[in-house]
């Protein structure tokens, strides 16, 4: 074993990362992170075998040994950590979704912290977009806990850099998804992500995912919010590598008014909802009869296009483009008679002005004096919607631009108009972030100094703030001659407004020049001063000689060496040239100090004479050419020790050879194509991500619009479902009503059949008498010849429906008030259905008569009272037809009514 183990530990780290021994991969990754932290800077060799095959850490994070795994991970911090940002850049694409899924949710808390310490690095190196990219789909997960641990890791980025560094958008837009997860451990990671957010963003976090969540999560949410809303502003605890660089040099820097001045513009500022928010286009949602109505006479029409043009302008954030005509409907607007066509108009142009923001700077000249203008209103309502509107004007563009027409309405006749533009030089001058110029100070000092005078008390004191906020921006002293000749009560009034006003801006001082040198350095000097090379730490030598040449080659610079490359060059601390220092006595060794500083020529020529015929130097002189000697005329130099300290070699350009001059100028032409190179795929990806947004928003539309599909088709089959319930309704009503109508066919044709078969009546004529007395008076019946009363009592024999023999007694004797037999042709229902009236019955005819036999009536009815018929038997026949007639036209008009019209 213990040979095996040696074997395995004079394995290469790269085929000990990969070997199938847990043990010799564990070893491999502890041995891997100590050769890291000893490597002397990123481009040691050490790191080379990792960044040409980035693969190893896929495996190395993913190990399936938790043991192993947990070295692993902290093998590749150690590795980002020493080994930069090309480190940084070509493993994190592999190393992402392995340290999500295996590291971030392992059981070891070792593990879990390398792992967002690996993070945190990539984050640190680079910047932080692809690492958000590569977590945000670790959100889709099936496994509730990765989705949890991802949470998590993003909680602790945010908390660390902050959104200045870290883009919060994609993170907003991905919350409401998981807020909506079934286990609760990545709802309450959500919540914690949302509560650090809120940290960070305030209420402008709320313009992206807040209208997606259900009303209880939002509650949920407002109560966390409420402790953190009482925490003071967070600041980025995790610097960048870059951000510490810049910090290094700041705290090295000798001014300390710099270095307040970096320190402040390094404050986080706020962000709002305008940065996080998506543009709007609001011309698309313009309506198209906007410039119709605005020309309209009745102001409820005006009022109503500005309603709809609030409601597409009331944004975050909107599409830049071209707003001139609703621009000038809108500063048309501010001379309107309606104060509700006013009112609506300023806020119109409120919202255009927080919407587009300096892309509404272009029309600041055509809405701020007709807005000024009108602050003549003395209805508070519109007073402040006037203001709101100045106030975003403002915002737009600055104090410089409306200084002018502020100044200009100050001078305004009508008072309103004037405590109003002192309002809002005021709102102007706090909130503005520049200072003024000392010209724009004179002018809003002359000006407010005039109005200490007005009559008008609200003025005075609106000057009296103008002078103090003005004083708290630039100071006492910069204030000192406009207030000269005040008196003390309004000197004490300005500092009083001084001391309450809150701004934001402050007059920074020009720095102080730096002091003149003494003399002007020479072109040695300037190098000298400019540069710091290791020979600082020696005395410079002077200009080498043709000697000094021939023993040794010139002295080399930093950047002539990263050039050329010789391998023969040799350090600068082993230059022959401080020979004379330490063997001052051989002078056959080197030439007198002396004699080389009073005239370097002559002993060029002197070793040249004394020497002809040495080889060395002249193929030394081939190699480098002209490179070891400089090419203009030594300047005499003198034997001060301060001339000879400062003295140096000529300049690396002056000393490179044409080869080198043209290896330079490749460098340089490949510098410049990788620039190139590098900006074109930068662009290239600017172009793909937003195509990648755009196609993201198309796909996001069309899965909006095939929703709406959905409900619209089913919305459609339920009114299908209803319409065929109706129609069988319908069909079962026409059943019904057929078999109805089929009923009273067979009653009609079965009433024409009986009428076929009863024969026609005799001609006999026959006389009826109807008894009008009131025991009979509704009785029809006919009568005999001696007084209405049977003969012998016997029956006659039947008679088909009339009997034509029947006679009334004209008399009144003997049988006079009997009564005959009656029939009748249809009961009182039916002929009250067939629209016989009581007053025309008429006497049916009967098939069979019975004898009656009636009883003499106990008192005699005059003959007056009946009424007596006579005539023709067709007569009952005909109104039977008419009445058979009717029921045919009712059946038919039955028909009609249903759609169901049958011919016979």
């Amino acid at each position: 074993m213990a040979d095996q183990e040696e074997d395995f530990s004079s394995l290469p780290l790269p085929d000990r990362f990969t070997h199938k021994n847990w043990k010799v991969r564990k070893q491999g990754y502890e041995d891997a992170a100590k050769t890291f932290e000893t490597t002397p800077d990123e481009s040691d060799p050490a790191f080379r075998p990792f960044l040409q095959d980035s693969g190893l850490w896929k495996g190395a994070v993913a190990d399936s040994n938790v043991a192993a795994q947990q070295d692993g991970i902290n093998a590749l911090c150690a590795f980002l950590k020493f080994g930069g940002q090309d480190a940084c850049r070509r493993s994190r694409s592999v190393t992402i979704a392995p340290i999500v899924e295996k590291g971030l949710s392992s059981t070891r808390a070792a593990t879990k912290q390398s792992a967002l310490e690996a993070l945190l690095l990539y984050i640190e190196l680079d910047k932080s977009d692809p690492i958000i990219d590569d977590l945000l789909p670790c959100l889709g997960n099936k496994q509730p806990k990765i989705i949890a641990a991802t949470l998590a890791a993003l909680t602790s980025i945010f908390h660390a850099y902050g959104v200045k560094i870290v883009d919060p958008k994609p993170v907003l837009k991905a919350l409401p998804k998981v807020f909506g997860h079934a286990d609760k451990n990545v709802r309450a990671e959500a919540q914690s992500l949302a509560v650090e957010l809120y940290r960070w963003l305030r209420e402008a976090m709320k313009t992206l995912f807040w209208n997606d969540l259900k009303p209880v999560q939002q509650q949920d949410l407002e109560k966390l919010f409420e402790a953190v809303k009482q925490e003071p502003p967070p600041k980025q605890e995790r610097l960048l590598r870059s951000q510490q660089a810049v910090e290094a040099v700041s705290s090295t820097a000798q001014e300390d008014g710099e270095a307040e001045v970096e320190a402040e513009d390094d404050l986080p500022g706020a962000t709002d909802a305008f940065d996080l928010a998506e543009p709007v286009d609001v011309l698309s949602k313009v309506p198209a009869d906007f410039q119709e109505k605005m020309a309209s006479t009745k102001w409820k029409d005006r009022k109503e296009a500005l309603d709809a043009l609030f409601a597409a302008a009331n944004t975050d954030r909107i599409k830049d483009g071209h707003y001139e005509d609703v621009v000038a409907s809108l500063a048309k607007s501010m001379k309107d008679a309606n104060i509700a066509v006013v009112t609506v108009a300023a806020n119109c142009i409120e919202c255009l002005a927080k919407g587009l923001r300096h892309g509404f700077a272009k029309y600041r000249g055509r809405t701020m004096p007709p807005i000024m203008e009108r602050l003549k209103e003395k209805k508070q309502s519109v007073a402040d919607a006037l203001g709101a509107a100045l106030d975003a004007v403002f915002a737009s563009t600055g104090l410089s631009e409306c200084l002018e027409d502020i100044l200009e309405f100050l001078k305004h006749k009508n008072p309103q108009v004037k405590a109003e533009t002192l309002k809002f030089l005021i709102r102007c001058l706090k909130t503005t972030r520049e200072a003024p110029s000392k010209p724009e100070v004179k002018l809003i000092a002359e000006t407010a100094t005039k109005l200490l005078a007005d009559s008008s008390e609200p003025t005075r004191a609106g000057g009296a703030e103008v002078l103090g906020t003005v004083m708290k921006i630039m100071g006492d002293r910069a204030m000192g001659p406009y207030l000269d000749g005040l008196d003390d009560i309004r000197k004490t009034k300005i500092k009083e407004y001084c001391d309450a006003a809150e701004v934001k801006a402050k007059d920074k001082p020009k720095p102080v020049a730096p002091p003149p040198k003494a003399a002007p350095p020479s072109q040695s000097q300037k190098k000298t001063i400019t540069k710091k090379p290791a020979l600082s730490a020696k005395k410079p030598p002077p200009p080498p000689s043709v000697y000094a040449q021939e023993k040794q080659s010139p002295v080399p610079k930093a950047p002539a060496s990263k050039l050329s490359g010789p391998k023969s060059i040799v350090p600068p601390s082993k230059i022959g040239l401080q020979a004379p220092k330490k063997t001052s006595g051989l002078g056959s060794a080197a030439a007198p100090p002396s004699t080389s500083l009073n005239s370097p020529r002559r002993n060029i020529s002197s070793q040249s004479a004394d020497e002809p015929s040495t080889p060395a130097p002249a193929s030394k002189l081939n190699q480098r050419g002209l490179a070891g000697r400089p090419l203009g005329r030594p300047a005499p130099i003198s034997f001060s020790a301060s001339t000879t300290s400062t003295s140096e070699p000529a300049p690396p350009t002056a000393t490179l050879a044409p080869a080198e001059r043209l290896e330079l100028e490749e460098l340089r032409s490949d510098r410049e194509r990788l620039a190139r190179a590098n900006d074109d795929l930068r662009s290239a990806h600017s172009r793909l991500q937003s195509q990648i947004h755009e196609l993201q928003h198309q796909n996001a539309q069309l899965i909006e619009d095939h929703t709406r599909d959905v409900l619209s088709i089913k919305a459609k089959e339920t009114q299908l479902v209803r319409a065929r319930g109706d129609a069988e309704n319908a069909e079962a009503a026409v059943g019904r009503l057929g078999r109805e109508l089929e009923r009273l066919k067979r009653e009609v044709k079965r009433g024409e059949q009986q009428r076929e078969r009863s024969p026609p009546p005799p001609p006999a004529s026959s006389s009826y008498s109807r008894d009008t007395s009131a025991a009979g008076g509704r009785i029809y019946s006919d009568g005999s010849s001696s007084g209405g009363v049977d003969v012998a009592g016997e029956r006659p024999r039947p008679r088909p429906r009339v009997d034509s023999s029947a006679s009334l007694n004209e008399n009144g004797g003997g049988g006079g008030g009997g009564r005959g037999p009656r029939s009748f042709v249809s009961s009182p229902s039916e002929e009250k259905e067939n629209g016989v009236s009581e007053g025309e019955k008429i006497p049916p005819p009967s098939r069979n008569r019975s004898p009656v036999k009636t009883a003499a009536p106990t008192q005699q009815q005059p003959q007056s009272g009946r009424r007596e018929f006579s005539g023709e038997g067709d007569e009952p026949w005909k109104r039977a037809t008419e009445v058979t007639t009717q029921l045919k036209a009712r059946i038919e008009m039955m028909r009609a009514k249903q759609g169901l019209s049958t011919k016979r």
